[in-house]
């Protein structure tokens, strides 16, 4: 792996930001943009529905680059030899500053995990609001969307933009 990020680091790290901006961005958008003009529609069962609507777009857009953000960082995790640099082949720590950059390695793979995990459960809500909608339990979906708008996107929002200032971290850090 190493030589794969040698032969193709500015591709894979392009890969990865480019990931990120599109998660990230797309979250952002729909938050700041979207939503707004969500709620200005009347009618509660049109709201629901175009909700719904926006919402599974933006995970399928969303979806193939969240793959590809986990496997570039695993990638450069490798490449750039954060362990090596940071512990022998005894697991016994040889370099405090490469330790410390090892562990905000590490820091950031869990922050895009828990990520991951949140926008699972996204899409399983918004699949239980759409069956909700096409049952006519309006406010089933509602509670069900809810919980995305208000709390569940803004995580990610944050922690994406932690995760973003950690890589940005991480690649200056030599």
């Amino acid at each position: 792996m190493i030589e794969l990020f040698a032969d193709y680091r500015i591709q894979i790290l392009f890969l990865h930001v480019i990931s990120a901006v599109v998660w990230v961005g797309g979250m952002i958008a729909m938050k700041f943009a979207a939503h707004p003009s969500f709620i200005q529609i009347e009618s509660p069962l049109h709201r629901l529905e175009r909700i719904s609507q926006a919402l599974n777009r933006l995970f399928m857009i969303v979806l193939p680059f969240v793959v590809i953000l986990i496997i570039t960082a695993v990638i450069m995790a490798v490449g750039l030899g954060f362990r090596v640099a940071a512990v022998d082949a005894g697991g016994n720590v040889i370099d405090e500053y490469a330790m410390h950059i090892y562990n905000l390695v590490h820091v950031k793979e869990v922050i895009w995990m828990i990520m991951a995990a949140n926008l699972t459960a996204m899409i399983f809500r918004r699949n239980k609001a759409q069956k909700l909608l096409a049952k006519g339990d309006t406010a089933g979906a509602k509670k069900a969307l809810e919980l995305i708008g208000k709390y569940m996107v803004p995580i990610n929002i944050t922690l994406g933009i932690i995760a973003i200032y950690l890589g940005v971290t991480l690649r200056n850090a030599y």
